[in-house]
C-alpha cells in the first residue's frame, strides 16, 4: 500500500508537520489509555473483587486467538511504541525550534510557554521513571510489599499504605495532569482557533486534566487515610 511506502514514511517523519502529526496521534492514543486506566482503578471503590475480576478479565480478551494474556502484551508493546514516538518527536521538534532561533533574546520575560515547556520536560522525566517503577511494582510484583499475582486490590493497598510510595505516585500524577493540560491546549493552538474557542478549549483542557489527576489520586489517598483497606 502507498501509505506504508517506506520512503514516504521517512519523508513524513522528517518533516515538521509529520512529527506534529505523530505527536498528535500518539498523544491521543496515550490519553485514551490513561483515561481508561484511571476509570478501571476506581473499581477499587466498588469492591476488591471488582478490581481483581477486571484485571483477570483483561488477560482473557481475545485469548482464543492470542493466548492467555496475549492482548495485554500487544497493548503494552503498542503503548511503548507510542511513548517512544511521542517523546522522540517532542525532543526533535524542540531542537528544531531552538535551531530556528539560535540567538537568545537578552531581555526576554518569562512567559507561560517557557513554564509549560519546562513542565513538559521535567514532567516527562518523572513520568518515565514512574512508569518503570510502576511496571516493576504492580505489573511484575518485584517491588510490591504484597506482590501476589492476581491479588490486585491487596497489592494496591499494600503499596499505598507507604507514604513515600503515595508521594511519588502523587508527584507523577500531578506531572501527568500538567502534561495533559499543555498537550490538549497546544493541540488547539496549532489549529489556529479563534480567541473565544481558545478560551473555551483552555478551560476544557484544564478541567480534563483535573478530572484525570483527581481520579488517579483518589485511590492512593483513600488507602492512606484508611477509607480503603
Amino acid at each position: 500500500m502507498a501509505v506504508l511506502d517506506p520512503p514516504r514514511l521517512r519523508r513524513l517523519w522528517s518533516s515538521t508537520v509529520g512529527k506534529k502529526a505523530v505527536m498528535g496521534v500518539t498523544g491521543l492514543l496515550l490519553l485514551l489509555f490513561v483515561t481508561a486506566h484511571m476509570l478501571s482503578n476506581l473499581k477499587a471503590f466498588i469492591s476488591p473483587a471488582s478490581l481483581d475480576h477486571y484485571a483477570a478479565w483483561l488477560r482473557t480478551v481475545l485469548d482464543g486467538a492470542l493466548g492467555h494474556g496475549g492482548f495485554l502484551w500487544i497493548a503494552r508493546i503498542g503503548l511503548v511504541v507510542c511513548v517512544v514516538l511521542h517523546a522522540t518527536a517532542a525532543v526533535q521538534l524542540a531542537r528544531r525550534a531552538r535551531a530556528a532561533r539560535p540567538v537568545r533574546y537578552r531581555h526576554r520575560a518569562r512567559v507561560q510557554g517557557d513554564y509549560a515547556a519546562r513542565t513538559m520536560r521535567w514532567g516527562g522525566v518523572i513520568l518515565a521513571l514512574f512508569v518503570v517503577y510502576h511496571l516493576l511494582d504492580l505489573t511484575a510484583g518485584y517491588l510490591n510489599p504484597h506482590g501476589v499475582q492476581g491479588d490486585v486490590y491487596n497489592n494496591v493497598v499494600a503499596d499505598f499504605r507507604l507514604w513515600y510510595v503515595t508521594l511519588f505516585y502523587a508527584l507523577a500524577v500531578v506531572s501527568l495532569g500538567f502534561h495533559i493540560r499543555h498537550g490538549l491546549w497546544s493541540a488547539l493552538q496549532s489549529l489556529g482557533a479563534s480567541a473565544a474557542a481558545r478560551r473555551a478549549w483552555q478551560a476544557t483542557a484544564t478541567g480534563y486534566a483535573v478530572f484525570i489527576t483527581a481520579g488517579y489520586l483518589s485511590v492512593p489517598f483513600a488507602v492512606l487515610t484508611g477509607l480503603l483497606r
